[in-house]
């Protein structure tokens, strides 16, 4: 795999900006965001000009207890392949919980939450992981997550997870120092610590992002400039080996083009420090490059674990690891979306702010997909929407949960404005509907009660 060099991350908000910045040698851009038949114009003059992209998933959910499916394993590989990506990426977490391994309903988070860091866990993830990269056309690094709680009872740290994983799969390690950072303030664990522990060897790449704190509560929000802890633990990762690449992540509130270049040039600089002190150090890394800049060059790839060493004992140990940690993860998100009892050893009040944060998580992706609902209800989307997600899990995706939250509106005869509950049900008709319906009416409805509301 060739060296990746400097990064951001692709959102169609910056297309246009990401496009004339000097210096970006690659992007990364959210595989369930692009149709392999039909992908953006932007990525394809990237590609043109030479610039890598890196597909990177959410929604695999490989620390859950199921199997992987096969249809988002397979969509995955398409984009790969699409795209001519050298690898993939996705995240050590779980994204839903319950259905037939559990007897109890199925239950989709919305959002990446962590997985125990025990032996159960480890195994499931393990064998997940196995499955995906017989699956993928490329090479697979998974990310560690920011989380909000602690599971009880863990048995490894985050070091140690990340480092068995690595020496029982050969899967490389997307690492995220903003992650690592949220880690430290919500769950008291040392960065420096993680880092020690890693395979560095194995890092395929590493993410920079920024947050914000609210109430002793780090909030991974992506929305935010960069903080100087976050790049101190960069300069810390960059003194202990040459990452390979190095990517800005936004995803909300983007600054002008000028001041994300700003932020970019701040990260090369904290890279450029670690190496610095690594060389003061006399524990400079083999060769001079620097591992961000243009791209080229070559990075070590660990080897896959022969095919044999995967042994039946292992597998069988996966198997009944599995309904262990289906149960624990079932219980744990229906306490965070469908108002059940928080299980016994978790901190109350952290599993709340995780269980507001998924019902703002959600309103807020629903009103990207279906953008006509906050025009259509105004002020009263937001509220309206938490007052519904409070009593109504997500089960189906978020397209599914914007049909579900118009239909309870509906129901309920809501809104109390007859146009805006006109166009609602005009919105909800077209959708709904075995085929399309007057999609021009929806939008000319809304903009007519949009405009009243304005006047």
């Amino acid at each position: 795999m060739r060296r990746l060099g400097t990064g951001i991350g692709w959102r169609p908000e910056i297309a246009d900006a990401v496009e004339r910045m000097p210096g970006i040698d690659w992007v990364e851009v959210v595989a369930e965001n692009v149709c392999p038949g039909h992908l953006p114009a932007s990525l394809l003059r990237l590609r043109e000009r030479g610039a890598t992209v890196v597909p990177h998933g959410v929604s695999l959910g490989l620390g859950g207890a199921d199997r992987p499916d096969e249809g988002r394993l397979t969509a995955l590989a398409e984009r790969a392949e699409a795209l001519g990506a050298p690898l993939v990426t996705e995240h050590i977490a779980f994204v839903r919980a319950g259905g037939p391994l559990t007897a109890s309903p199925r239950l989709e988070a919305g959002h990446l939450l962590p997985v125990p860091r025990t032996r159960d866990a480890l195994d499931v993830l393990c064998e997940n992981v196995r499955i995906a990269q017989d699956s993928l056309p490329v090479p697979l690094a998974l990310e560690n997550i920011a989380a909000l709680f602690s599971w009880p009872g863990e048995e490894l740290t985050e070091g140690q997870f990340l480092s068995e994983l690595v020496e029982r799969t050969g899967v490389r390690l997307l690492i995220d120092v903003a992650n690592l950072h949220t880690n430290h303030v919500n769950r008291g664990e040392d960065p420096a610590e993680a880092l020690a522990a890693l395979p560095v060897e194995a890092i395929a790449y590493v993410h920079v992002a920024g947050g914000f704190e609210r109430d002793g509560v780090w909030h991974d929000s992506h929305a935010h400039p960069v903080p100087r802890p976050v790049l101190d633990i960069l300069t810390d990762l960059a003194s202990r080996t040459a990452p390979p690449g190095v990517l800005l992540e936004r995803d909300e509130n983007f600054p002008e083009p000028a001041e994300l270049e700003r932020e970019l040039a701040v990260i090369r600089e904290a890279v450029t420090a670690g190496h610095g002190r690594a060389h003061g150090a006399a524990r400079a890394v083999a060769g001079t490059d620097t591992g961000v800049g243009s791209a080229g060059g070559g990075v070590a790839v660990l080897a896959r674990p022969a095919a044999e060493a995967r042994s039946a004992a292992e597998a069988r140990s996966a198997v009944g690891a599995r309904g262990r940690v289906g149960v624990a993860q079932a219980a744990v998100l229906s306490s965070l979306v469908a108002g059940t009892p928080v299980p016994e050893g978790f901190d109350r009040v952290r599993m709340g702010v995780q269980a507001r944060a998924l019902a703002a998580k959600r309103a807020d992706v629903v009103a990207k997909v279906a953008p006509e609902l906050p025009v259509i209800l105004g002020d009263g989307y937001r509220g309206a929407f938490l007052e519904y997600a409070r009593v109504r899990p997500m089960s189906g995706g978020y397209r599914r949960d914007a049909l579900d939250f118009a239909g309870r509106l509906l129901e309920a005869g809501r809104p109390e404005d007859a146009g805006a509950r006109r166009a609602l049900r005009e919105w909800w008709l077209d959708r709904a509907g075995p085929a399309p319906r007057h999609a021009g009416r929806v939008a000319q409805v809304a903009r007519r009660v949009l405009l009243r509301n304005r006047g």
